[in-house]
Formats: C-alpha cells, sequence, structure tokens
C-alpha cells in the first residue's frame, strides 16, 4: 500500500470522524426542535462512513492522525456554536464543510488507481453523500443565515487546515 493511500485513509477517518462530532455539536443544541431529525440523519450517514474509515484504519494498519483528541474537541464546539446560532447557521456549517469535502473527495478518487478501485468506490458513495448534505443544508435556509458569506469562508478555511495536517501528524 502506498504512502499516498494511507494518507488517505488516515485524513477520511480523521476528517468523517470531525463530521460525526459536528452533528453531535449540533444534536446537543438543536436536537429536540424542528432540525432534529434532518440533523440526525445526516449524523447517521457521518458515523457509518467513520465506522467504515475506522475499519480500514485497523485492516490495513494505518496509523491514524495523532490529533483525533483536538478534532474531538474542535468538531463537536464547531457543531454546538454554529447551532447556537441557529438553525439557518448550522446548515451554514453543513454546507461549508460539505463543499470543502466535496472537491477533497474528488481530488481522491482521481488520484486513486485501478488498484484501489474499492477504496475509490468508497470515496465516490461517500462524496455523493456528502453532496446531499450540502443541498439539505441549502434547502434549509444555509444561505439565509446572518453572515453567510463570512461564516462560511472561515469554517472552510479551517477545513482545508484540518486536511493538511490530518493527512500528516
Amino acid at each position: 500500500m502506498s504512502a499516498q493511500v494511507k494518507r488517505f485513509i488516515r485524513v477520511d477517518h480523521a476528517g468523517e470522524y470531525g463530521a460525526a462530532r459536528i452533528y453531535a455539536g449540533q444534536m446537543a443544541v438543536l436536537g429536540r426542535g424542528a432540525q432534529g431529525p434532518v440533523i440526525g440523519q445526516m449524523q447517521a450517514q457521518e458515523q457509518e462512513h467513520l465506522e467504515r474509515f475506522a475499519g480500514m484504519i485497523a485492516a490495513r494498519r494505518v496509523r491514524p492522525t495523532a490529533l483525533l483528541p483536538f478534532w474531538h474537541i474542535a468538531g463537536f464546539a464547531l457543531g454546538a456554536a454554529t447551532a447556537a446560532l441557529g438553525e439557518k447557521a448550522a446548515m451554514a456549517c453543513t454546507v461549508a464543510v460539505e463543499e470543502v469535502i466535496d472537491a477533497h473527495y474528488a481530488a481522491q478518487e482521481a488520484a486513486l488507481g485501478e488498484g484501489e478501485a474499492a477504496l475509490r468506490e468508497t470515496i465516490a458513495t461517500f462524496r455523493a453523500e456528502e453532496l446531499e448534505h450540502r443541498d439539505i443544508g441549502l434547502a434549509n435556509g444555509a444561505e439565509q443565515a446572518p453572515g453567510y458569506r463570512l461564516l462560511t469562508a472561515l469554517i472552510k478555511t479551517g477545513c482545508r487546515a484540518a486536511i493538511k495536517l490530518s493527512e500528516r501528524i
């Protein structure tokens, strides 16, 4: 297995872990509200993604990122903070994260060769589900969140930094 594939699995595991924590934070604040079922559905899909990558970490003996304890706190905090700003801000968070993940997964799909067809297929499937989450966020008023452009720009910058760090550390 190449170093590139190890990096892909490591960072994807970290990303899905962070996404699950974001939704946990959102559920802690909004779980009993009108958006609770929608957020819960997305959280359940992210949990499935996380479990799949956790299985790959173990089966392929890939070292997970040392930053998981940080992503545990940071993901929950991001989810709870955006949810505290309101349902539309929580959905804006979803849109921002999923747009970064779409580009990230697309680049991975393009880079994987035939020898990693199963991993490429998993990434393609998860990418489609992440785009569904983005669309759910847009359909639920993400763009009407106060400071939408600034909020999403900050979240996207944080996500890109998290990706770079988790690939290596």
